[in-house]
C-alpha cells in the first residue's frame, strides 16, 4: 500500500521530469497504486451502448478538459464525485491542449489517477482524446501523411490510458458542394477508416469509446439530414463485424471558449436545444448510438444546464470557464498572471487579429502561456492551489447536479466491469500535436 508521502512524490516527479520515458516509469507506479485501491482506467463504451438501447437515461456525461492545476482541480472533481455518489463523468484533453499545456498524455493520466488515489476514489476512471482533429490543409496536401500522423497520436493516447476518443474529421466537410453526402464525404471515410485502427490496436478486453462529428463547431447548426447522410456513408465505409462510434457531435449554436466581446467578457450564445434533442434522437432511434454530444459549453449561463438533460444529449465538453476561473481567482498571484500575460504578448502575436481589443487578445491567448508556467503553477503553496480548486469545486457540484449524474455510481458498475490495462505498448512512433479544443 503506497503511504501518502510516496504518492506525493510521484505526483511531484511527474510534472518536473521533462523525459517521457521517466513520466512513462511513473505513470505506471502510479497505475500500479490505483489498481491496488480498486481504480482502473476505463472505456464509456458500454454504458453509452446500453444508453443507445434504451437501458439508462435521464442524465448527461460531462466531459472535464484541465488545462492548468490538473491534479488540484481533479481531486476536487473526484471529492465532488464521492459526495455525489456520482460514477459518469470523463477527464479529457484536446490535441491541441496537449501542446500548449505541455501536457502529454501519459502525464495527464498519472495525475488524474493519482488524483483518485489522494481522494479515495474507487471505480472506473473515464480518461478521453478530445478533437481528435484532422488538419485539412495538411489533408487535402498529403492525405495519407495527415492520416499516419493522427494514427500515430491516437495510439499514443491510447497506450497511455486514453480508452475513449473523440474523433474530428468533422474539419474535411466541404459546405461548398450542393450534394449533402459529397459535403460529408471524406469526413465519414475518414471517419470510418480511424475507427478501424482504432479497433485494431485497442488493449485486450477493451473496446474503446469513439465519437465522430458531423459539423465543425462554431459553424452552422447540423441537421437530421447531414447526420443521415454521415452515418450511412460511415456505415457503409466500415469493414463488417467492425464495432462503430457510439455517439455524435453537433453543432447547435457554441463557440469553443465563448464569443469574446471588446472587453473581454463572454456574450449570450443561444443554444438550438430543440435541434440538439431531435438530433440525440434520431441517432438513438436510428443507429442506437448513446446520443449527441454537446460541444463549447462551459462558458453558458449556469441557467441553461439543466436544459442538456431534457434535451438527451449523451455528453457535454467543458473547459475554457475552469481556465477562467483559475486565471481570475482572487487567490491566484498578480505577479504570476502579470507574467504570464507578459509572456503571451511576447510570444503570441502572431494570434492577434486587427480587429481584437487587448482584453479580448489576453482572454483569447492567455491558455497558450499554461505549458510554459506549468512547473511554476504546480509549485505555488498548498493553501493556494487548495483555495483555487476549493472554488472551482463548486462549479463541479453545481455542473454534477444540473446534469443529473449524482447517484450515477450504480448504473456505471452495472455496465462497466474492471480490466487490466498495461501502459506504453504501442506499434508506432510518437506523435505530434495541433486541433481544437472547447
Amino acid at each position: 500500500m503506497a503511504h501518502p508521502k510516496e504518492i506525493d512524490v510521484l505526483i511531484n516527479d511527474l510534472v518536473m521530469n521533462d523525459d517521457i520515458a521517466a513520466k512513462q516509469r511513473i505513470t505506471s507506479e502510479i497505475v500500479s497504486i490505483a489498481k491496488s485501491k480498486g481504480i482502473f482506467l476505463s472505456s464509456i463504451h458500454e454504458l453509452y451502448k446500453a444508453r443507445g438501447e434504451g437501458k439508462c437515461s435521464n442524465f448527461t456525461v460531462p466531459a472535464i478538459n484541465l488545462r492548468g492545476l490538473t491534479h488540484d482541480l481533479a481531486r476536487a472533481i473526484f471529492r465532488v464525485a464521492i459526495k455525489n455518489n456520482a460514477g459518469a463523468f470523463i477527464f479529457e484533453l484536446a490535441k491541441s491542449e496537449m501542446g500548449y499545456t505541455a501536457q502529454p498524455p501519459v502525464e495527464y493520466t498519472g495525475l488524474i489517477l493519482s488524483a483518485a488515489v489522494k481522494e479515495g476514489y474507487s471505480g472506473p476512471v473515464f480518461i478521453q482524446g478530445d478533437h481528435f482533429q484532422i488538419k485539412d490543409r495538411l489533408f487535402f496536401l498529403d492525405p495519407e501523411k495527415e492520416l499516419n500522423s493522427i494514427k500515430q497520436f491516437i495510439e499514443d493516447a491510447i497506450t497511455a490510458g486514453f480508452l475513449n476518443i473523440d474523433l474530428d474529421s468533422s474539419t474535411l466537410v466541404d459546405l461548398e458542394k450542393r450534394d449533402l453526402r459529397e459535403q460529408q464525404k471524406d469526413n465519414f471515410e475518414v471517419c470510418a477508416r480511424l475507427t478501424k485502427f482504432i479497433r485494431e490496436i485497442q488493449p485486450d478486453g477493451v473496446m474503446v469509446s469513439v465519437g465522430g462529428e458531423i459539423g465543425e463547431i462554431g459553424n452552422q447548426n447540423s441537421t437530421q439530414e447531414e447526420l443521415k447522410i454521415f452515418m450511412e456513408g460511415y456505415l457503409e465505409n466500415l469493414p463488417a463485424g467492425t464495432e462503430g462510434i457510439s455517439k455524435i457531435s453537433v453543432q447547435t449554436g457554441t463557440t469553443p471558449g465563448g464569443v469574446v466581446l471588446n472587453d473581454g467578457s463572454i456574450a449570450q450564445v443561444k443554444v438550438d436545444f430543440d435541434a440538439l434533442r431531435n438530433l440525440s434522437l434520431f441517432a438513438r432511434q436510428n443507429y442506437s448510438l448513446g446520443g449527441a454530444v454537446q460541444h463549447g459549453a462551459s462558458t453558458l449561463p449556469s441557467g441553461v444546464f439543466n436544459k442538456f438533460v431534457e434535451s438527451e444529449a449523451v455528453e457535454i465538453h467543458l473547459a475554457t470557464q475552469f481556465q477562467n476561473m483559475m486565471f481570475d481567482s482572487i487567490l491566484f498571484p498578480k505577479d504570476l498572471k502579470e507574467r504570464m500575460y507578459t509572456w503571451v504578448k511576447r510570444n503570441c502575436n502572431s494570434d492577434r487579429r486587427e480587429d481584437q481589443t487587448e482584453d479580448q487578445f489576453l482572454y483569447k491567448s492567455r491558455k497558450k502561456s499554461l505549458g510554459a508556467f506549468k512547473k511554476e503553477l504546480v509549485s505555488l503553496p498548498e493553501e493556494v492551489r487548495n483555495g483555487i480548486a476549493h472554488e472551482i469545486e463548486a462549479k463541479f457540484d453545481f455542473l454534477f447536479k444540473q446534469l443529473k449524474i449524482s447517484d450515477t455510481r450504480k448504473i456505471v458498475e452495472a455496465f462497466i466491469k474492471p480490466h487490466e490495462v498495461k501502459l506504453g505498448q504501442k506499434r508506432t512512433a510518437a506523435a505530434v500535436s495541433g486541433g481544437q479544443e472547447d
